[in-house]
This record gives C-alpha cells, sequence and structure tokens, in this order.
C-alpha cells in the first residue's frame, strides 16, 4: 500500500478529515485502518479557531480517535512567535477566537481588543465572529508600529455549503486598509507546522495529505515532504493537473482512502 513508505501522516483537517460538524466520507474508515496499521498520526491544521484539545475532543465526537498531542494548529505557532519577540506580560492586540486568546495568554502575554491599549503586535487568525470593529482596531495598532501576524491567509474555509470566506479574505481586508501585507505569516505554506510534527516523532519519512495546493501541497513541498491531495475539500482534479511545479502534489487521490492505494 501506498502508506507503507511513510512513518509518519500529518492531516490536514477540514477539509480532508471534517468538513463542517462532520466528517468528511473516507475519513473515520481511513483513520482507523492507519491506526490500525499503527502509523503515527499529526493534525496540521490553519484554523485557529480551536485549542489542540478542543479539537481533539470534536474529532473524538465524531467517533475518531485523536488526542491533544497529535493536533497541530496555527494559533499556538503564532503565540509561540509572539513569546519569541515579546516579554512576559507584553499586551497583544487578538482578532480571532477564544482560542487564539487563550494561546496569547497561554505563552504568558496579555490578550487586549482596543489599540487603545498600546500593544506590541496584532495577532490575527479566524474567527467566526470577526468583524469591521475589530479589524479597525488592528488597523490603528498596525499603523500605530505593532507588529502584525497572521494566523494563515487561506481566502477561504471549506464547509458542507461549499467555500466560504477564510481568515485570508479578512487579512486581505486589512491589508487593503493599510496598503501592506502581515509582518510574519506562521501557518501553512510555511513549512513550520510540518516540520515541527517530523521533529516531535523523529520521522524518517513523512506525507502530508490536504486538501489545498497553495497551503497544503506547497508547504509539504517546502518542507521537502511528499503530499497527497484529496479531492474533497477546496481543489478539483483540475486545479491539480494545472499545478506548478511549487504545487504539484506526490499523489491525488478522491479521499483519504486513496492511502491504501496499491503502490
Amino acid at each position: 500500500m501506498l502508506v507503507d513508505a511513510y512513518d509518519l501522516v500529518i492531516l490536514d483537517l477540514d477539509g480532508v478529515v471534517v468538513l463542517g460538524d462532520r466528517a468528511v466520507d473516507g475519513a473515520k474508515e481511513a483513520l482507523a485502518r492507519l491506526r490500525e496499521l499503527d502509523k503515527t498520526l499529526r493534525f496540521a491544521t490553519n484554523n485557529a479557531s480551536r485549542r489542540p484539545g478542543e479539537v481533539a475532543e470534536m474529532l473524538e465526537g465524531m467517533g475518531i480517535s485523536a488526542s491533544a498531542d497529535e493536533v497541530l494548529t496555527s494559533a499556538v505557532a503564532a503565540a509561540s512567535a509572539l513569546a519569541q519577540r515579546f516579554v512576559a506580560g507584553a499586551p497583544v492586540l487578538v482578532v480571532g477566537a477564544a482560542a487564539l486568546r487563550a494561546e496569547v495568554a497561554a505563552v504568558g502575554l496579555t490578550p487586549v481588543t482596543s489599540a487603545e491599549d498600546k500593544p506590541v503586535a496584532v495577532v490575527q487568525g479566524y474567527g467566526p465572529d470577526v468583524g469591521w470593529t475589530h479589524l479597525a482596531e488592528a488597523c490603528v495598532a498596525v499603523r500605530n508600529g505593532a507588529w502584525w501576524v497572521a494566523t494563515n491567509t487561506d481566502r477561504t474555509l471549506p464547509t458542507p455549503r461549499g467555500p466560504l470566506p477564510g481568515n485570508g479574505a479578512l487579512v486581505a481586508a486589512l491589508a487593503t486598509a493599510l496598503d501592506r501585507r502581515p509582518d510574519v505569516v506562521v501557518g501553512k505554506p510555511e513549512p513550520g507546522l510540518f516540520l515541527a510534527a517530523a521533529e516531535q516523532v523523529g520521522a524518517r519519512r513523512t506525507l502530508v495529505v490536504g486538501d489545498r495546493l497553495d497551503t497544503d501541497i506547497a508547504g509539504a513541498r517546502r518542507a521537502g515532504m511528499d503530499s497527497m491531495l484529496v479531492l474533497t475539500g477546496v481543489a478539483a482534479e483540475r486545479d491539480a493537473t494545472a499545478a506548478t511545479p511549487e504545487q504539484r502534489p506526490t499523489y491525488v487521490a478522491a479521499n483519504m482512502l486513496g492511502l491504501f492505494a496499491v503502490a
């Protein structure tokens, strides 16, 4: 089987394992088979709206075995980047969900909501309630010199209703107002999440499974890892055919069950 060649499988979540509040077709069966084969798994997501433990609970609620230490999120990566740059207690304006605020607090920084708090940084991640007021405060803070960190720049988020605006769409709105891009983007296609996962387990050969060419597959290539594009989320087969070398997957499959194809 194709998966036999790999000792670590890194899975994107949205569009690969889950779509909104349900499992993607084939995902539960594929993950059960991977567990039976004793494969080491990591879930790596650009979605900053849940903490690792919350992601694991969500998956368990769908009948998918998962633990918090198997989950890597862009919210955790962003908080880590902030903690490396600023002293403990420094104010950080958080634009995003409660999970992102919690990760910022967990590394010893102080989440704030207003530019009047003189934040040293702005961190922006996906949150279903993010609106104009939040973007306005971030705009003022960045214009006043705050370091701007985006958890990711995914333009869309796959859902059962089709692709909806993702964090990248809101980052683009702020970028338009400021006439500049974020100082740092920590999520995919940056290779950090993938490299951290491989380092954690001492993997010799890793396969990344994702539904987006511009984040999952491009990030895998930057990390020097093989990749499988599944057609259950954003990308279609025609997109894979037309992909640039920087975004070309090693394999293409209808869904995660492609991991068990005869190599």
